[in-house]
């Protein structure tokens, strides 16, 4: 199981307001923009931003980042191993399959397995660039 990208979260009033500082933060435009129920969500560079009415934000805001994984199934049963939990079914959207999941520590993370467009335009050449985290079990 590799981690492909994390995002750091944040949740903002106003999408179109939030954007133009962070595409010069960033020196990029969004590789991402998209809507899910009664929210919008754009992603720059390591940025998640998460926008819509504060009850629908509610829904999501108890996880502390998304993690873009190349196995979700894996990370379940790394998750499970370590005393984790999954704490909201896997469910599908338009990016892939996803989930919440606490850690055995308490933190609450959104893992994310994207489809393969998604994949091979955001993060295939920004591994050409760097270097990815791979997670192997202990020996």
């Amino acid at each position: 199981m590799t981690i492909l990208k994390t995002y750091a979260r944040l949740w903002v009033d106003d999408l179109d307001a939030s954007l133009p500082l962070l595409r010069t933060l960033v020196g990029a435009e969004p590789d991402l923009r998209f809507a899910f129920d009664a929210i919008e969500l754009a992603a720059v560079g390591d940025f998640l931003v998460i926008a819509g009415p504060p009850e629908e934000r509610s829904r999501y805001g108890h996880a502390s980042a998304t993690v873009i994984v190349d196995d979700l199934d894996a990370v379940v049963a790394r998750l499970v191993a370590s005393g984790g939990e999954v704490t909201t079914p896997e469910a599908t959207s338009a990016t892939g399959r996803y989930l919440y999941a606490r850690h055995a520590g308490g933190a609450e993370v959104e893992y994310v397995e994207w489809v393969p467009e998604l994949v091979g335009r955001i993060v295939d050449p920004w591994l050409t660039r760097n270097r990815s985290v791979s997670c192997s079990p202990p020996e």
